[in-house]
């Protein structure tokens, strides 16, 4: 998808660039920097957070009044909240990431040839790496996280939405560097909302050796389409529950009410269950008696049937139900009569993100992990636990749904590339 939009001021590219050069230019110091440096540069960070927490969330409350006074819908607006509780988070999160191991320097592998050349595979930064992203501003502070202990330098250009709070964010990062003594300019926040200039990003391959996009399909679409540099895209989530025949019916209605509406706005949030025709009618009551008018039902017609005379809210599933990233309190339903049936359904709808089962039949269960191509499958847990803190990376730079370089939440290895190490003791290739 090409998105046209108005040429940018002149005198705005030329900062723009002259942001992103001065991370390029800052990027070599930070490969070299020590885990010590870094993890101070974090801790000082996380420091900051703590000291600021009003200033955050005071910036924050005038973002989420403007995208209420905008007519954002709450799911949007729940995106972009940071609360009191939710900065805590975030520096908790930087200690998190604190204690994980420096990848930089680490040997993937080695072997001595019969030559007696000694080569290896040794991790190092990728460089530059730039995000785009909208409405969380959460993200300002993970992606800087993760790109400082990975060694890269970053260029952040969030959205209009969070625009107040980035700002606050991204000056207790640049304290946290100065701090540590590290370069500044290695975290670079561009503040100009010019949607223009995203396309001028997009075009400086030259200094920017990854591109991230966080954010809507628009978003991923376009980034990926007009991307001069590699992508790593992704986020879409259109994620499936299975509850099968042989499920526990009360461990399977825990799960799903956890994947939908623990946090409705979040990319691995449950979109569509699909249910064994065997028990579809008992799950169904139960849920209806659990989540009332809450969640909006896009039932199929056996499912609406089921439904009919329940307190659920339900309307006649559309023909694009069953492919909507919903990020909101409504949910498809199918019934389906054996799993065959909900791999297929998976397969034509999925969006390569998380998918789970919820059964007792270990066979099944191991088809499902073996057959479901996604980023990330699951067996009789929640999808809302794809995230990169829940999986031990400390924090993520988002969520790959593709398959090249990274796959599932991107941490800090993802964040890396590799370079051949060869030790020799005089050796010449034979001409």
């Amino acid at each position: 998808m090409t998105t046209t939009t108005a040429p940018a001021a002149p005198a705005a590219l030329d900062a723009l660039r002259a942001q992103v050069a001065a991370a390029r230019a800052a990027s070599p110091a930070l490969a070299v920097a020590t885990s010590a440096e870094k993890n101070a540069a974090l801790a000082a960070i996380a420091d900051g957070l703590r000291a600021r927490r009003d200033d955050v969330v005071a910036a924050n409350a005038r973002d989420v009044a403007k995208a209420e006074a905008d007519g954002l819908d709450a799911a949007a607006i729940d995106r972009i909240r940071l609360d009191a509780g939710r900065v805590e988070a975030l520096a908790g999160s930087l200690s998190a990431v604190i204690a994980l191991p420096d990848p930089v320097g680490e040997t993937i592998d080695s072997a001595v040839r019969p030559n007696g050349l000694e080569i290896g595979r040794v991790r190092v930064p990728l460089g530059v790496i730039a995000a785009i992203y909208e409405n969380r501003p959460n993200v300002t502070i993970d992606i800087a996280a993760l790109c400082l202990k990975s060694g890269n330098a970053c260029v952040l250009r969030g959205g209009r939405e969070a625009l107040e709070s980035n700002r606050v964010l991204a000056a207790i990062i640049a304290g946290g560097l100065d701090d540590a003594g590290l370069p500044g300019d290695a975290v670079q926040f561009i503040a100009n909302t010019d949607r223009a200039l995203v396309g001028a990003l997009l075009e400086m391959h030259d200094l920017i050796d990854l591109m991230i996009p966080r954010g809507g399909k628009g978003l991923v679409e376009r980034v990926r389409d007009e991307a001069s540099m590699p992508v790593v895209a992704g986020g879409i989530g259109i994620c499936h529950t299975y509850v099968d025949r042989s499920a526990d019916l009360g461990m399977a209605l825990e799960i799903v009410d956890n994947a939908k509406t623990r946090r409705v706005s979040i990319c691995n949030a449950l979109d569509v269950m699909i249910l064994h025709a065997d028990v579809a009618g008992p799950f169904l009551a139960s849920l209806a008696e659990r989540w009332g008018e809450r969640v909006e039902l896009r039932a199929d017609p056996a499912s609406a049937a089921l439904l009919a005379g329940t307190p659920a809210r339900v309307r006649p599933a559309g023909p694009d139900d069953f492919d909507t990233e919903f990020l909101d309190m409504v949910a498809g339903v199918r019934v389906v009569d054996a799993p065959e049936a909900a791999l297929a359904h998976i397969a034509a709808h999925g969006s390569g993100h998380s998918e789970a089962i919820v059964t007792s039949d270990d066979a099944l269960a191991e088809r499902f992990l073996h057959e479901v191509d996604a980023a990330t499958v699951y067996v009789n847990a929640s999808t809302q636990f794809t995230d990169g803190g829940e999986f031990g990376l400390g924090a993520e730079v988002g969520i790959s749904t593709g398959k090249l370089h990274a796959r599932g939440p991107v941490g800090l290895r993802e964040l890396t590339s590799y370079k051949w190490v060869v030790r020799g003791t005089g050796q010449t290739r034979p001409r």
